[in-house]
């Protein structure tokens, strides 16, 4: 049977074959027609899937970085209520009468929740002591002479950086180290340099 069939297909096949090589030219537009519109119909399904998969990207990117500018505007108000907190002493938070400690108390409270509040959004405090100056999360504010670190290094910050998801909120303020060891520079910076200098 399965002989048979075989050869059913291939006699129907060499039929077709021979009707399209002496087909009229109706039915070579009509089909020529077809391969088109279903060429057509491919490219169209192509692009409606590059616009989903391109409007996911975009809806996920709104919903992580939508509430940049509300969170950029609040981390005023968290820095002023770390300065506050930073200007009570520990001398003067141990002599304190209970009103002024349970005052003390509340803006650290206040704080935490805060920052609860902008990490639960995709916000995320980063400070960089220690490490290398990057001006891509880093913002120079003056530099330290400080020979027994490299120099480039960040040695103190004014005030802490600010990410939310992959991107630079806010840059970490910071004063970078000068006068110690240089730290040994990257090869795209020795090819930048030996660019400039031909």
């Amino acid at each position: 049977m399965t002989e048979n069939t075989a050869r059913a297909e291939d006699a129907a096949g060499s039929r077709d074959n021979a009707s399209s090589a002496g087909a009229s030219p109706a039915l070579q537009k009509a089909e020529a027609e077809a391969a088109e519109l279903k060429d057509r119909l491919l490219r169209t399904l192509a692009e409606m899937e590059n616009l989903r998969k391109r409007t996911e990207r975009e809806v996920a990117d709104t919903r992580q970085y939508g509430v940049a500018g509300f969170a950029r505007d609040l981390l005023g108000v968290a820095d002023n209520m770390r300065r506050a907190l930073d200007a009570v002493s520990p001398e003067l938070r141990s002599s304190a009468e209970a009103g002024f400690k349970a005052l003390i108390d509340g803006v650290e409270l206040t704080e935490r929740e805060l920052v609860k509040a902008l990490e639960k959004n995709g916000v995320h405090q980063f400070s960089p002591r220690g490490e290398k100056f990057d001006p891509n999360v880093h913002q120079a504010m003056f530099e330290v002479p400080n020979a027994s670190v490299p120099a480039g290094s960040v040695v103190e910050v004014v005030a802490p950086g600010y990410m939310i998801g992959e991107r630079v909120l806010r840059p970490a303020m910071v004063g970078v180290s000068k006068g110690g060891p240089r730290t040994a520079p990257s090869s795209r910076s020795v090819n930048d340099n030996a660019a400039r200098d031909s």
